[in-house]
């Protein structure tokens, strides 16, 4: 029987506290989850019963956390059906996922006069790492154009593609404006162009559906900490294929096969690509995520993500003077807006005054703010433990702040 989704706030102790003697009410999820209580016993029973590094003893605790370590790879693989764990390597987040790819692929497969597309919808860190890798490789790098919607121009991308392109990079779910981007499209008109794909999933991965093989992604990357994991850990999804042809990332530890001073040879998927000693309590809090995200009815859960979502858009739509940003056809938990006369910072520190987290700024997307000729934004965004009270908090707190500026 899974779990009721409306029982789950009570999993994660950080929300019971106030700020500023007030109610905490915590949306800045896009920015980082909490944890539930079984992810910090996870990680903490780990320190105080097996703390032992992996792969390399063969005494009691160094095989009990070995052991730890690869279960969570198979469940990774399972969470996101992956063909096999073979397939997934564990690295800081996000972050060095893609950069992982663009080192290894860029020095592999990119010559001078090929070409990269990403989207302008991206987070820094699935952009500036294929700029400078088209940089240091003398490549092209070619960026997909949003609409007034804050929808990709699919018609534009079609014609990017030639054979040059050597890879494109983009999101499943933009981090400032909450698109769904149509990624199954796009991963099909690249691969009709014998193109592969790296989908950065860090903000669908806890959202929507996520099956790489349904998908067709090359590459996918993903945080925990955005997942209700710690933070510290993520993963790359590489088909083998590829996996198989690129170059270690990092050199060191585990990575290795045979070092003599004339030749060294390579470890096997996945450890290729884990050198040294790697956060062994992230990964075993990020299975901890795992399991208790799969407690419950995946659908069920995404229908009542989108439920308060539509709730959220219809609040904040209501108050005279807020504009929220884009319209696309599908997004998912992000709520972007700013007030006129108000300047972002300033409302989200007068927010938080009234206990209620939000994010402003750039929120790593400076394309898309200069896109859409804003400084910055408000950001409320969403996870399975919030509910329609914290969005009417959120609608009053913003009235208020109003009121008290305008009077």
């Amino acid at each position: 029987m899974s779990k009721n989704i409306f029982s789950a706030r009570k999993d994660f102790p950080i929300l019971t506290q106030t700020v500023n003697d007030l109610p905490l009410v915590y949306l800045d999820n896009a920015a980082t989850t909490q944890k539930p209580q079984c992810v910090i016993d996870a990680i903490s029973n780990y320190y105080t019963t097996i703390n032992a590094n992996i792969h390399r003893g063969n005494h009691t605790l160094a095989v009990q956390a070995t052991q730890a370590y690869e279960e969570v790879r198979k469940k990774v693989a399972k969470y996101i059906n992956a063909p096999s764990p073979d397939e997934i390597i564990f690295t800081r987040g996000t972050t060095e996922s893609v950069n992982l790819v663009a080192y290894s692929f860029g020095e592999a497969f990119v010559r001078e006069g090929d070409e990269v597309i990403v989207s302008q919808l991206e987070h820094h860190s699935n952009y500036v790492p294929w700029e400078l890798m088209c940089q240091r490789q003398g490549a092209i790098f070619r960026v997909i154009p949003f609409d007034k919607n804050g929808e990709l121009d699919l018609q534009v991308f079609r014609g990017m593609l030639n054979e040059k392109t050597r890879l494109v990079a983009v999101n499943h779910v933009s981090n400032s404006l909450g698109t769904v981007n149509p990624i199954e499209e796009i991963i099909q008109l690249a691969h009709a162009n014998n193109v592969p794909v790296l989908v950065d999933g860090a903000q669908s991965v806890q959202h929507i559906a996520h099956d790489v093989q349904a998908m067709g992604a090359d590459f996918y990357a993903f945080s925990g900490h955005k997942m209700y994991g710690p933070m510290g850990v993520g993963v790359l999804y590489g088909k083998r294929e590829w996996l198989e042809k690129m170059p270690p990332f990092l050199s060191g530890g585990e990575m290795i096969d045979q070092v003599t001073s004339t030749k060294v040879t390579f470890n096997i998927l996945p450890y290729k690509f884990e050198a040294g000693t790697p956060n062994v309590a992230g990964v075993i809090g990020l299975g901890a995520a795992i399991d208790y995200i799969n407690q419950f009815d995946f659908a069920q859960l995404q229908a009542y993500e989108d439920d308060l979502l539509a709730y959220g858009l219809e609040l904040l739509r209501g108050i005279e003077g807020l504009n929220v940003y884009g319209n696309p056809k599908q997004r998912s938990a992000i709520l972007p807006f700013n007030v006129e006369g108000i300047q972002h910072y300033d409302l989200g520190i007068l927010l938080d005054a009234k206990g209620i987290a939000v994010r402003t700024g750039q929120h790593c997307t400076q394309p898309i703010m200069d896109a859409l000729h804003i400084p910055g934004t408000v950001r409320a965004s969403l996870a399975l433990y919030n509910s329609r009270e914290d969005l009417e908090a959120l609608a009053h707190g913003i009235e208020r702040v109003i009121h008290m500026i305008r009077r």
